[in-house]
């Protein structure tokens, strides 16, 4: 998966010296949150539309307002998921790409990352997603391979989706014919399976119980 391709220069950098009038047409030709300042080719940082929009001086150069630049980049080598986090980070949908002399080569948009991510076998391949929760301290991501694996299942990915009170949740993508079992040898490791799945044979049993129970009680 490789981020470069989706390197934009379509809007043009602005720097110190361009006005404020500049700065607020340009956010009212694109649909962004922030734009980027250079000069000699290097990122200053960014300028947020909520700051500029409020200036009322148009005549003003921005170097007027330098306090209000924010400061947040990518690196071209930069994964998607790395990438993901700043805009998430900085609740923008541009993101500045900067080379490894910390030159700007252009900027990443949003919609074009969360494209190239929906695009990937993880999110794409037919499987299922299972959440388990254990104490922060008792799991590990060998412990939690090597039982997916036990059943011939392929994980596709895992991440840690929750933290809270000492226990952590994970997030897992398997492919598995087996995931019955593979839920059952998780509870056995002491997991607690938090997502609901239609043919859960325990929570089917669990229910089963349950009804027998009630119908004890009436009698």
């Amino acid at each position: 998966m490789n981020l470069n391709d989706y390197i934009l220069k379509e809007i043009k950098a602005l720097k110190l010296k361009s006005t404020v009038k500049s700065a607020q047409k340009l956010f009212k030709n694109y649909p962004i949150t922030h734009f980027p300042v250079i000069e000699n080719e290097k990122l200053l940082g960014c300028f947020a539309e909520d700051d500029i929009q409020t200036i009322e001086n148009k005549k003003d150069e921005l170097v007027n307002y330098a306090h209000l630049i924010n400061s947040f980049f990518a690196d071209e080598k930069a994964t998607a998921l790395e990438v993901l986090k700043i805009f998430a980070d900085n609740d923008t949908t541009l993101v500045p790409v900067l080379n490894k002399d910390r030159n700007y080569l252009g900027y990443y948009d949003l919609r074009d990352v969360l494209d190239v991510f929906s695009a990937s076998p993880f999110m794409l391949e037919e499987s299922e997603t299972l959440i388990v929760e254990k104490l922060e301290d008792d799991y590990s991501m060998s412990e939690v391979t090597q039982i997916v694996e036990s059943y011939s299942g392929s994980l596709l990915g895992l991440y840690i989706s929750e933290k809270k009170n000492g226990f952590v949740q994970l997030t897992l993508k398997i492919v598995s014919e087996e995931i019955n079992e593979i839920m059952h040898t998780f509870r056995r490791y002491d997991y607690k399976v938090i997502s609901i799945h239609e043919n859960d044979i325990y929570l089917e049993d669990l229910k089963n119980r349950s009804d027998y129970l009630q119908k004890y009680l009436e009698m």
